[in-house]
């Protein structure tokens, strides 16, 4: 007589906790993948065949030795909020165009950039047409 045991241990290996998990896993990379750089800016720069449609009304320029013009007027970086201020003053919509050379670091532009929006202007970054 064979004596069989009623406790059989199966071979069989279940997946299904195994891909719950992995889906789970998959979800939470998602979603905090997308988290990450909220604030950053994608930008390529300075070639672009786009136009203005709206009028600026003055133009600011740096050149690569840091000189500052506000239209064709040489003047320090000091002096361009004020002026644009007395230019501007008045106008309904006021906007600035910004040629800044290719060579000149993005920090320059930036510091103007900084006083348009501290005086609600809109800016606009000149671009080379291609």
């Amino acid at each position: 007589m064979a004596i069989r045991s009623k406790n059989k241990v199966s071979t069989n290996f279940n997946m299904s906790s195994m891909t719950d998990i992995v889906f789970l896993l998959l979800i939470f990379f998602v979603i905090t993948s997308t988290l990450i750089s909220p604030n950053a800016l994608k930008l390529l720069l300075p070639k672009s065949s786009s136009k203005t449609l709206s009028k600026q009304t003055v133009s600011v320029s740096i050149t690569k030795d840091f000189q500052y013009f506000i239209n064709q007027d040489a003047v320090s970086f000091d002096q361009i909020e004020p002026n644009l201020k007395q230019m501007l003053v008045g106008e309904v919509d006021p906007g600035i165009i910004l040629h800044v050379e290719k060579s000149v670091p993005i920090e320059e532009a930036v510091k103007v950039m900084d006083i348009a929006n501290r005086n609600k202007y809109k800016l606009v970054l000149a671009t080379a047409p291609q």
